[in-house]
């Protein structure tokens, strides 16, 4: 099956709109803070490719920045670009991508994907305006998973990345000055490849995930859920029995209730 996809990506304030069909692509630039240029972006692609498949929303902006030093002009811009850009787009799309919808037929709807993060599962230093963008882009991925699979059949996720090799957001966000030293705290003490969000995507939007509506698949090896080891695993074992005979011999407290 071949899938005509329209995928967007920030490069600076502006976004690129690729589509894809029997590996061909075309580019149509605009900024998804303007529904305008969503409006002619998706017009533009249907018109080129008969119709549209699946909607890969990635654009994103983002630096490292101290909460006290970071404008609400600032913070704004980032939730525009992720939060409001990836309704706005989805908002446009949904005549295209509905069952039904122009250039589609009356039985099954289109795909949806929101690329998201992790920053906001925990929290994250520095990056208080992405975290609360990307939260708003889970729950977006959520709500039209619910409103739009069940109305139009159209499936709705996402995709959260850890940190992507040779990508600009860890050349932004974790230079190698900082990567040397947190890359022995990851689960899998390497970063992740496009590839992997590649492959991601394709289960998410192929009859492979057919059942999967209103999922944020985390790709990130684990990272998230990972902290410094506090002690070497070799001296787990003897630190805890040494704390348990230490536990025996004092005794359980008695409560005084």
């Amino acid at each position: 099956m071949f899938y005509r996809t329209i995928c967007c990506r920030v490069v600076t304030s502006k976004v690129f709109y690729f589509n894809f069909m029997f590996l061909k692509a075309i580019g149509f630039e605009g900024d998804v803070r303007k529904r305008e240029d969503a409006m002619r972006v998706l017009e533009s692609t249907v018109k080129h490719f008969g119709r549209l498949d699946i909607l890969v929303n990635a654009a994103a902006g983002n630096f490292l920045v101290l909460a006290e030093d970071l404008s609400p002009n600032g913070f704004r811009t980032v939730i525009d670009i992720d939060s409001v850009g990836t309704f706005t787009m989805c908002h446009e799309a949904l005549k295209y991508l509905k069952k039904g919808g122009l250039g589609r037929e009356p039985s099954s709807g289109g795909t949806i994907i929101n690329i998201s993060a992790t920053l906001h599962y925990t929290a994250s230093w520095y990056q208080i305006h992405v975290s609360a963008a990307k939260a708003a882009v889970d729950s977006i991925t959520r709500s039209l998973a619910l409103e739009w699979g069940t109305d139009y059949d159209i499936r709705v996720n996402g995709i959260a990345p850890g940190p992507i090799d040779d990508t600009a957001g860890v050349s932004k966000l974790a230079p190698e000055e900082i990567m040397s030293k947190e890359r022995q705290n990851m689960p899998l003490f390497k970063l992740g490849e496009k590839w992997d969000i590649a492959m991601a995507t394709i289960y998410l939007v192929s009859d492979a995930g057919k059942y999967v509506n209103g999922t944020t698949l985390v790709v990130d090896g684990g990272l998230w859920l990972s902290k410094p080891r506090s002690l070497p695993k070799e001296a787990v074992k003897k630190l805890s029995r040494a704390v348990e005979k230490r536990s025996r011999d004092v005794g359980i407290p008695k409560s005084k209730l």
